[in-house]
Order: structure tokens, then sequence, then C-alpha cells
């Protein structure tokens, strides 16, 4: 229970704070998989994006421009085009990169358990024993949408994260120190590129959002049935003393009536086995 109490005050204050994002506000396309997720009471989303193309303008620290030290010439959640990279790239200093970041969630679960609902998609309840188990079984709703990168971590103060991500990203130079390295017919076929993986990105945000609701409400008919299996189960037990008295109280008359023989009337009271 304060397990269970501890992950409500950790949603709670995660659902409650502004979007420190660049954008402000969760991506059009995943809205509706945010909003699946966040209304379930074992989940919550803590970040999210539903894929993106950018130009960055940087210093390359070993093969990567750093985002945190670069400028941020272009960013778009929608296909590219190579007007608007050509316009951004005249504002380049340093290493100009273009990239396509895709999709990525982070979503914060109340137990194990409820983890391995997203880490594997199947028709029964498995119950996991140990963390090495669950991710053994990762053959997941995440993995089979085409995440194959995604992964279950648990932190020191037993927080269960499952990151969903994906390795379809595409990451390219295009200028050194100002200068452009290559031809605009490149840069336009880079962006055929990106935008045919910004295309698969967002098939598989579909499939991942169908194929976590049908998870989800099998999870439900399952614990449903489990409930009414264990209601039912109680009722029984609670019946079954009645039935034990009814027997005593048949067995303790028909002892009375026969001590009774000479007298005509009688009562006798019996409750059925099924009373």
């Amino acid at each position: 229970m304060e397990r269970s109490a501890e992950f409500h005050r950790w949603k709670e204050q995660c659902l409650s704070k502004a979007d420190l994002s660049r954008k402000g506000s969760v991506d059009e396309d995943v809205v509706g998989l945010v909003q699946l997720l966040n209304a379930r009471e074992q989940f919550f989303t803590t970040s999210s994006c539903a894929g993106r193309v950018l130009l960055l303008d940087g210093v390359i620290d070993g093969f990567q421009v750093q985002k945190q030290n670069c400028c941020w010439l272009l960013v778009t959640h929608k296909p590219c085009v190579k007007e608007d990279v050509m316009v951004a790239l005249k504002k380049a200093n340093g290493d100009a990169v273009l990239k396509f970041e895709p999709f990525v969630l982070h979503v914060q679960c109340r137990q194990l358990e409820d983890a391995q609902i997203l880490g594997k998609y199947c028709g029964t309840t498995c119950k996991i024993k140990c963390f090495k188990e669950c991710l053994s079984h990762h053959h997941s709703v995440a993995v089979d949408s085409g995440f194959r990168n995604s992964g279950i971590t648990v932190g020191k103060r037993g927080k269960t994260m499952l990151a969903v991500r994906s390795t379809h990203g595409l990451e390219v130079p295009l200028s050194h120190k100002g200068k452009l390295m290559v031809t605009e017919e490149y840069i336009d076929f880079l962006l055929k590129i990106a935008n045919q993986k910004m295309e698969e990105n967002k098939k598989r945000i579909e499939r991942f959002y169908n194929c976590l609701q049908h998870a989800l409400e099998r999870e439900t008919v399952t614990k449903t049935k489990e409930e009414n299996k264990s209601s039912t189960r109680t009722y029984k037990k609670k019946r079954n003393p009645e039935k034990a008295h009814g027997k005593y109280i048949a067995k303790e008359n028909d002892e009375k009536l026969e001590n009774d023989d000479g007298d005509p009337e009688f009562s006798l009271t019996i409750f059925p086995e099924d009373y």
C-alpha cells in the first residue's frame, strides 16, 4: 500500500508540472497515446517526442554534435523541405548536422508486473519473479511495433521506468566551420530519406497505440474475470457453514422425533443443502 501511495504521489507531481520542453506541449502525433497511458492508474508518462527533423549548428564532439552546446537552426515534427534547410544553413557558423530523431517515450510504471503489460504483449498473465526474467520476456508491444531499442530500468528508490525507443535515426554532417560540404542535390536526397523515416515512424506509433490499446483491454478483461472468480469462491466459502448448520439441525430434529413417538403433533425444521 505504501509503494502504491508513493507511486500516486509521483504521478500527481509529474502530471501537474509545467511542460519544460522546447515546444511546451505534447506532440500532436502522440497525444492519444500519452492520454491512453496517463488515464491508467498504473502508468504515467514522464517525457515523449513524436519524432523530428533537426538541423543543429555547433562543434562536433567525437562523432556527434552536443545539443546542449549548439544552436538549433531548424526543428520540425512534419516532413521537411529543402528550401527550409537551405535558408537555415545560411545561419550556420560551425559544424551543421542534419538529424532525424525517431519517436521516444518514457513511462513510469507502478511495479514490474505493470511494466510487463507494456513490455510483453501476450494474452495470458505471466508473473515476473525478478528483473532478469522480465528482460528475458522482452518480446514486447513496443518491440512488436518496431521500437527495438526499448528497455526497462529499475531505480534505487524502486522507480520502474519503461523507455520506448527505435533505432531508425539519421545523422549526417552538412557543413564544417560554416562552409557547406555537400551539394544541394545531396541535401535533397537526405531529406527524402529523412521524410521516409518520418512516415515509417508515424506508422510505428499507430501500431504501438493499437497494440497497447488491445493489450490493456485484454488485461482489463482478465482482471475482471479473476475478480469475479475470487468473489464466487468467497461466496461459496460463506455458504458452507450454513449448509453444515442445516444438516446439523435436521439431524437434531430427527433425534428429537425418535424420542417423541407418543406425541402426534411435532415441529420439524429442515434447511435444504442449497439453502
